[in-house]
C-alpha cells in the first residue's frame, strides 16, 4: 500500500491534565484497527473544547472526520463501520449469563482444589451457593434501587416495605452459610422462606397478571426482564434448602 492509498481520519478529543476522554481513546483504537492513519488532535483546555464545539456546531467530543466528512462521536463511528451500538435501555440477559457462568466456574475450581475432580456433588451445591452470594452482591451494590424495583412485584415487600432492604442480606447470608456447610438450622429456613415467597411473587406477576416489568434479581439498575431468570433463582434456593434439609435430617451429613 502506497502512502496515497493510506486511509486517513481526523480525530478531535479531550486530553486534559485532569480528564482524558475514554471515548476518544476508544475512537482512536477503533480507527487504527480499521486501518486508518489518524490525525489525532488534542483539546487540552476547556476553552479549546468549547471553541471546537461552537465552530463545528456539536454538543460532545470526541468528533471524527473521514474524507472531510464529519462522522460524529464514538457510537456514530461504530455505525459508520457497520458495528453494533449497545442500547443501554434494551432488555438483556447478559448480566445473568455472566453471573451464573462465574458461579459455575468458581464451583468447579473449588471442587478441583478440594477433591481433585471438577464434577462432584459438592460442585453442584457450591454452584447454587456461589450464585446466591453473587446475586446478593449485585443487590447490595445499591440496596435502595433494588428495594424500589423489588416493590413492583414481591408480595411480601408490598405489605412490609422493609423486607426489600432485608432480602439481599438474607440471600447473601444463606449463600455464605451453605458454602461453609455451617449453621444449617439458620440457612435452610432463610433460603426456603425467601425462595418460596419470591417464586410465588414472580409467578403471579408474570404468568397470572401477565405483567412486563424488569427483574431486580441482579440489582436495581438492571434491564433483565422479570420471568424465567428470577423464577429460576428462587427455585434454586428452594431446591438447595430442601437438599440440605435432606442431608441433615435423613442422610445425617
Amino acid at each position: 500500500m502506497t502512502l496515497s492509498d493510506t486511509k486517513t481520519a481526523t480525530l478531535h478529543r479531550m486530553v486534559m491534565t485532569k480528564h482524558m476522554c475514554p471515548y476518544g481513546l476508544k475512537s482512536l483504537d477503533l480507527l487504527r484497527r480499521e486501518g486508518y492513519r489518524v490525525e489525532d488532535h488534542h483539546l487540552v483546555t476547556r476553552a479549546e473544547v468549547d471553541s471546537f464545539k461552537e465552530q463545528h456546531d456539536v454538543g460532545t467530543t470526541p468528533q471524527i472526520f473521514i474524507d472531510g466528512q464529519r462522522i460524529g462521536g464514538y457510537d456514530d463511528l461504530r455505525r459508520h463501520f457497520g458495528k453494533t451500538v449497545r442500547d443501554k435501555t434494551a432488555t438483556t440477559y447478559r448480566p445473568v449469563i455472566a453471573l451464573f457462568a462465574t458461579a459455575a466456574a468458581m464451583a468447579l475450581a473449588t471442587s478441583w482444589a478440594a477433591f481433585g475432580h471438577l464434577i462432584t456433588l459438592a460442585a453442584a451445591e457450591w454452584f447454587v451457593a456461589f450464585a446466591m452470594c453473587l446475586l446478593a452482591l449485585q443487590k447490595l451494590k445499591d440496596v435502595e434501587s433494588f428495594a424500589t424495583m423489588f416493590l413492583n412485584y414481591d408480595l411480601l415487600a408490598q405489605r412490609w416495605v422493609r423486607y426489600g432492604y432485608v432480602y439481599p442480606f438474607a440471600e447473601g447470608l444463606a449463600g455464605i452459610l451453605m458454602v461453609a456447610g455451617a449453621l444449617m438450622w439458620l440457612s435452610i429456613p432463610v433460603a426456603l422462606f425467601i425462595g418460596i415467597i419470591g417464586a410465588i411473587s414472580v409467578y403471579k406477576a408474570v404468568y397470572i397478571d401477565k405483567r412486563e416489568i424488569k427483574c431486580a434479581c441482579v440489582g436495581g439498575d438492571s434491564n433483565v426482564p422479570l420471568g424465567f431468570v428470577s423464577l429460576t433463582e428462587n427455585l434454586m434456593m428452594i431446591a438447595m434448602a430442601v437438599w440440605m434439609l435432606i442431608k441433615v435430617t435423613i442422610l445425617g451429613h
